[in-house]
């Protein structure tokens, strides 16, 4: 199963939850091969993730993705579960996202390596893996870019071979949370959103949703609009074109009830 994940360019996070639930399912029927098992044998295992370990609705998907995966391209034999296993609702809940502000204040409370770290989450929007494991050939500081080789989907690593290690995820996960407690930010924040944080400050200032896609890695645009309902704010967020005009606008009234009216219509389109 591991050489089939990496044949169809599946991340190493991916890798490592599919082979996870796997090995789940596999214990959960006392060790029975999963070529024994069938649909009845899957549907009571997420069941059981269901009702007896209340897992959330993603989770339960990752695991039948993960056992859908098995029994198509490692056993040769597609589950047939149309109608008989209902799909979970995901809650659709919006990314949190930090201000500019905060983002200084989290920053400032993290030291050495890890303030390096949150800088280039921030910096770049990179997902904290692919953070961790570049190498000095992926910067290109003439052209001042960060080329991601390894990103999700695409994986490009070797193995069997002994090289030094990266600074742990969890290593800047924990520090991540001690700085946001001691920086007073009442919000659940993680290194993912410092990515979340970016994405927003990105189109908040103007740059096209296509570019921040390309930037981000996203296959879908779909994916990248979500950020577009953290930045509704309705007619409020709407800044008139005529406020843009500023003096030379209001050059072209001579008279100046012609001018009044003209500064009138500017002052009520700022509310």
């Amino acid at each position: 199963m591991r050489s089939k994940l990496r044949l169809g360019h599946y991340s190493q996070r991916t890798e490592q939850a599919y082979l996870g639930w796997v090995l789940r399912f596999v214990r959960h029927h006392r060790l029975r091969h999963p070529a024994d098992l069938g649909e009845t044998d899957v549907i009571a295992f997420l069941r059981h993730l269901a009702q007896e370990r209340r897992v959330a609705a993603a989770t339960q998907g990752q695991a039948l993705a993960a056992l859908l995966f098995l029994y198509r391209q490692v056993l040769g034999r597609p589950l047939r579960l149309e109608g008989q296993l209902p799909r979970a609702r995901t809650p659709t809940r919006l990314p949190v996202v930090l201000t500019r502000s905060e983002v200084a204040r989290v920053l400032g409370q993290l030291e050495g390596g890890y303030r390096l770290v949150g800088a280039l989450l921030y910096g770049s929007g990179m997902r904290l893996l692919e953070c961790l494991t570049l190498r000095v050939k992926d910067l290109d500081l003439e052209r001042g870019e960060i080329r991601i080789r390894r990103g999700k989907g695409a994986v490009d690593r070797v193995t069997g071979e002994r090289r030094r290690h990266h600074l742990h995820p969890s290593a800047m996960q924990r520090a991540m949370v001690v700085a946001v407690r001691r920086s007073g930010v009442g919000k659940r924040a993680s290194c993912h959103t410092l990515r979340h944080s970016f994405t927003t400050h990105l189109l908040e200032s103007g740059y096209d949703i296509r570019t921040v896609q390309a930037l981000l890695g996203h296959r879908d645009v779909s994916t990248t609009m979500v950020y577009t309902h953290v930045l509704n704010r309705g007619g409020l967020g709407v800044r008139s074109p005529a406020d843009l005009l500023g003096g030379a606008g209001l050059a072209v009234f001579p008279d100046s009830a012609a001018e009044g009216t003209m500064a009138g219509t500017v002052q009520t389109s700022k509310y």
